[in-house]
């Protein structure tokens, strides 16, 4: 019922006809601080009840019947205004109503167009509200150029974003100016931050080196993310959506105004849940947001912020990717769980579930030291609590227990019900319970909690009316526990840990047996019991020199990473600590930007820079069940060039840019042999990433925006590297056993001009917004993938001789259609917005994720060989929500 519903919407949406009228009110719209042109200001009629928005020169052309009555301007953050109607307002000022937003740490990292010269991309608040839907934030950025977002298994905040081929844990992430990639390996859980488009005021994609001013810079692009702040304005708004699956959220939002004594606050809440689109999904989440600001004088003002998003969701395993062959064979085809499945008394078995809250606190200070200068400083605190859960015992049992066999894409079978094809559980309960030794294979919480602080200031003085000199710290402390800890004995008496066995004693001196055969019940821990510890410190600075048309900035860090870890389960108290390592990193990058009329302007940028290899992966070799270290890990260096091109018009804006990326001693490291603690150091392992992107934005009438872009990328892996093994003493080793150092034998990885996989190299998007009459608005994008290589991994089969790749299975092109329509109307005195989305609206089935299984293949490799996992298909939401 609820989908034909919102089919009957959709129909009466599109078929609504517009009407054109014959006077015409023009302006521009500009912030009255920063002088910047606002991008999608509504602009409102009350005599004609007609409306539009302004385009990315802040410009409007508003048809009307009459000249008479008033003209509104409203936009997310400011302050709404009214005048009298005329054909040629000007220059409209609207005036910030957000208290903290100007902090220096809160938009350092933003870029501004035609003056910072870095390719951006920005998703306006408007186009937020209406484009998101159900997605995740990587998903509204796939019309990004060089953006590619997928929704991996499909579960709750699980999604992945690419930029420019280079994966999340090369792409920089800030909420509000602080970094929020993970400290230990540098990726992104989208799932903490799955309420984060609650509180988003703005959104934008800086790709390439970027404006970010920190002290630990990106590779791929930048991510910013501004919340919103303390809106001047007393008021508030409710919120209801659903939508396929038994999606269901409510939000609301409410803020006091800004009192005479310069105080104010706002809150914000919301709940999330549904059954979720893939097979055994279910997925609860809540976000919850903060804010109270003072403004203490002139000169001084606070501004403490706090938001969190508490979740729970199961999950489809994104290593359960299948051979199609296998896909084919399922009742529920592409929304098929491997792990799905029941016990013996025919109750779920949430074998996938991940938990997690994430909140992050914040307090900025704003100083206006004189007329020149000023200091502007954030501390800030993220509290992480959770855990996903992984079955543990002996590996010849629970390999069985996940959905498939990685290494040939078929379906797991000695657990599975053939009736159902479903996972039947209570066969291994029935095992565990007849099992003298206790269960072989148990449900276990692998928990992943921290605690981690920072500091970033940030001073800033004009030596001149043209320069512009800023310069800050950059500290950050993490410490983050990783350990296992049991939930369901699976039908068993008790668990015996096999990983107590593979303890060395030289570690542990006095291991007994009755500490390696202890019997473990619920709540014991397992495999692993471990903390990581990140200490960061790093200067920054930057000067800029803005001139009339000319915007030129030199900028350069230096950060200092330290290394180490306590490790409760391998390591006897006394030899807990693992040795202590610090990599010096350091950054220069420049560029300008040269406005050659008011529609024209070019810019060029370009960089260097030499980043701390990740503590887990790169020093430590398997971090959670040893504290061997690679002593040979060296920092990963990058080289990137960019230029770029600009115009602006009333009608017309476009970008064009060309950009070369080249990514040095990258590292890689593999454990070896039956020895776990051996590995594999491999280094030089360079990697080339170059591109063209166009985006551009069309208004041919006043009612009508057609957007596009294009992105032409050729990523290549480009070096041949070379790498020993070690044993966890750093000593030569063959794997098994030590072996003196002439006796070591090199292996060669031959990865040159091999395509970088799990990303399309080439994209395209289109996509246009009607306005209709009475604040109807149709919309409709398009986004085109190509050249999408599958994802494969660097193995080390044998000690010696040379291995060379081959270009990756290449993933069937796919274009993927979205609708949407949003409705402006009065219930009453208040404002109300009805919206409906549509995604994949031709329910185009498509490989969105995939892995070559045999990527040392000679010749073309197909889809025989490749696992795989398919996108989502058709989905819907509407909308309902109403501002008081």
């Amino acid at each position: 019922m609820r989908r034909k519903l919102f089919f009957l919407l959709f129909a009466i949406l599109f078929g609504s006809i517009s009407a054109f009228s014959q006077n015409v009110i023009k302006g521009i719209v500009i912030d009255k601080d920063t002088k910047e042109a606002l991008i999608g200001v509504s602009v409102y009629s009350e005599e004609s009840k007609v409306g539009t928005s302004t385009d990315l020169d802040g410009t409007f052309s508003l048809h009307v019947s009459s000249l008479k009555g008033k003209v509104t301007f409203t936009y997310v953050g400011y302050s709404p205004l009214k005048l009298d109607a005329k054909a040629d307002l000007g220059t409209i000022e609207l005036e910030s109503n957000a208290i903290g937003l100007k902090d220096v740490v809160v938009t350092s990292s933003v870029a501004i167009r035609r003056k910072t010269p870095v390719a951006i991309s920005v998703i306006e608040p408007e186009m937020l509200e209406t484009k998101l839907s159900s997605q995740e934030f990587p998903e509204i950025l796939k019309s990004t150029p060089g953006v590619y977002a997928t929704k991996q298994g499909g579960g709750y905040g699980d999604s992945r974003i690419n930029l420019r081929g280079f994966e999340s844990a090369n792409i920089a992430v800030m909420v509000n100016g602080v970094p929020v990639n993970d400290m230990e390996w540098g990726g992104v859980y989208w799932s903490n931050w799955a309420g984060l488009q609650d509180v988003t005021r703005s959104l934008q994609v800086q790709r390439g080196l970027g404006a970010s001013k920190v002290s630990a810079p990106s590779v791929g692009g930048t991510i910013n993310i501004v919340t919103k702040s303390t809106d001047s304005e007393k008021g508030g708004a409710v919120l209801y959506s659903m939508g396929n699956d038994g999606y269901n959220k409510i939000a609301f939002n409410v803020s006091t105004g800004l009192s005479k004594n310069g105080w104010a606050m706002s809150f914000l809440g919301s709940k999330t849940w549904g059954d979720g689109y893939i097979l055994g999904t279910e997925f609860e989440g809540y976000s919850w947001f903060l804010n109270v600001s003072k403004i203490i004088n002139e000169n001084h003002q606070l501004s403490f912020t706090a938001f969190g998003a508490p979740q729970w969701h199961n999950q489809r395993y994104n290593g359960d990717k299948m051979l199609i062959t296998e896909w084919q064979q399922q009742k529920e085809k592409y929304q098929f769980n491997p792990t799905y499945g029941f016990d013996a008394q025919g109750q779920r078995v949430e074998a996938n579930r991940n938990r997690y809250h994430k909140p992050q606190i914040s307090l900025n200070h704003f100083w206006t030291i004189n007329d020149k200068s000023s200091l502007s400083s954030v501390v800030y605190m993220s509290i992480g609590d959770g855990a996903g859960r992984a079955w543990r015992g002996n590996s010849s049992v629970y390999s069985n227990l996940y959905g498939t066999t990685t290494a040939t894409g078929m379906l797991n079978t000695k657990y599975r019900d053939p009736r159902t094809g479903y996972m039947d559980y209570g066969k291994l309960q029935q095992e565990n319970s007849d099992d003298p030794n206790g269960s072989q294979a148990v449900l276990t919480e692998s928990r992943n909690n921290h605690i981690w602080t920072g500091l970033i200031s940030t001073y800033t003085t004009k030596l001149t009316n043209e320069i512009d000199v800023y310069g800050g710290v950059d500290l950050r402390y993490y410490a983050g526990l990783h350990d296992g800890k049991i939930v369901d004995l699976m039908g068993g008496q008790f668990f015996i840990d096999p990983s107590r066995a593979k303890i060395n004693e030289a570690n542990r001196p006095g291991l007994t047996s009755s500490f390696i055969n202890e019997k473990l019940q619920v709540g014991d821990i397992v495999y692993r019991d471990n903390t990581g510890y990140v200490v960061q410190e790093g200067v920054f600075s930057q000067a800029e020199y803005n001139k009339d048309k000319l915007s030129v900035f030199i900028s350069g860090s230096i950060s200092n990473s330290t290394y180490w870890k306590i490790d409760r389960f391998y390591y006897s108290k006394e030899n807990q600590k693992s040795d202590v390592k610090s990599f010096l990193g350091f950054n220069i990058k420049g560029g300008a930007n040269y406005n050659l009329t008011e529609e024209h302007n070019v810019f060029f940028n370009t960089g260097y820079l030499s980043r701390a290899p990740f503590m887990s992966g790169g020093y430590f070799t398997s971090i959670h069940t040893s504290n061997a270290v690679n002593k040979n890990a060296i920092n990963e260096k990058l080289f990137s060039a960019e230029l770029g091109y600009g115009y602006r018009s009333r009608f017309f804006t476009a970008n064009l840019n060309v950009y070369y990326t080249k990514w040095m001693d990258r590292t890689t490291v593999r454990t070896f042999g039956n020895d776990q603690n051996a590995f594999v150091n491999l280094s030089g392992l360079d990697a080339r990433h170059q591109g063209i992107e166009l985006d551009f934005v069309l208004k041919p009438t006043y009612n009508l925006e057609i957007t596009g872009m294009v992105s032409l990328g050729d990523w290549i892996w480009d070096s041949r590297t070379q790498g020993f093994v070690y044993d966890s003493y750093g000593q030569p080793s063959d794997g098994n056993n030590p072996v003196a150092p002439e006796d070591q034998k090199p292996i060669t990885i031959d990865m040159k001009g091999v395509k970088v996989g799990n990303s399309a190299q080439t994209t395209f998007a289109t996509g246009a917004s009607y306005r209709l009459l009475d604040g109807l608005t149709v919309g409709a994008d398009f986004t085109f993938y190509a050249n999408n290589y599958a994802d494969y991994a660097i193995e080390v089969p044998d000690i010696g001789g040379t291995y060379k790749y081959n270009t990756p299975y290449k993933v069937p092109n796919a274009g993927l259609l979205d609708l949407r329509a949003n409705y402006r109307f009065k219930i009453g005195p208040f404002d109300a917005n009805l919206m409906g989305n549509v995604n994949n609206a031709l329910d185009q089935v498509y490989i969105s994720d995939s892995r070559d299984l045999n990527p040392r293949t000679e010749g073309a490799h197909d889809w025989k060989q490749v696992a795989v996992m398919y996108g989502f298909g058709r989905t819907y939401t509407t909308t309902l929500k109403v501002k008081f």
